[in-house]
């Protein structure tokens, strides 16, 4: 009888150690499979495919300098530069988010006068009823790129005075960089700001 209860003691301590061996083994297979494999396969797939989006949407000035991602707003202070959203995070893609203001915020409700007294006196030419809501708000991330046309269209007095580029020209521009909905039902039509100025940018040079 004590040999019995010593037998089936010994199976189980040994059924035991067969299942932490074969628990550590599946955790190996699976730590190699999702944690080496999968990664680095997804990632060369991603490189071959595209390429671009892979590294994040970079791009390049004529001289080859990374000088953003399309994917993340920039925050433009020049008056001869077209300017994005509201940004309350000041376009920093560490902090992603907002502040989730409320219409009755204070803080909220500052920073919007602050925002259109500057406006007018960076945009005379322009009626503060003519102003899009977009360039006066702040998107659910505080990095969005685009702007509405109607944002970038009522920009182009100041920056046309500014440059000497004439206002036809610089709204040819602009719908030149003015994107579509998403498949054509996604989304509303939009332009990136970055991309713009940098087209922008040429023209002055030019």
């Amino acid at each position: 009888m004590a040999n019995s209860i010593k037998t089936a003691e010994e199976q189980q301590s040994l059924s035991k150690g067969l299942y932490f061996f074969t628990i550590v083994r599946l955790c190996i297979v699976f730590i190699v499979i999702c944690g080496m494999i999968y990664p680095l396969t997804s990632t060369a797939i991603a490189q071959v495919i595209m390429p671009s989006q892979a590294n994040g949407s970079l791009l390049k000035n004529d001289a080859g300098v990374v000088v953003g991602s399309e994917l993340i707003g920039q925050n433009f202070s020049d008056p001869a530069l077209f300017h994005g959203r509201v940004s309350s995070i000041e376009y920093k893609a560490e902090a992603s988010g907002s502040n989730n203001y409320g219409p009755s915020n204070l803080d909220m409700l500052q920073r919007t006068k602050d925002f259109i007294t500057q406006w007018q006196v960076d945009n005379p030419d322009v009626p503060l009823n003519e102003l899009p809501i977009d360039l006066v708000t702040n998107s659910g991330s505080g990095l969005d790129p685009h702007i509405s046309p109607d944002s970038a269209i009522v920009q182009i007095p100041r920056i046309s005075n500014l440059t000497g580029i004439p206002a036809s020209q610089l709204e040819e521009l602009v719908n030149q960089h003015t994107e579509g909905r998403d498949l054509g039902l996604f989304g509303e039509k939009r332009v990136n700001v970055l991309k713009l100025n940098m087209d922008l940018q040429k023209l002055v040079k030019s």
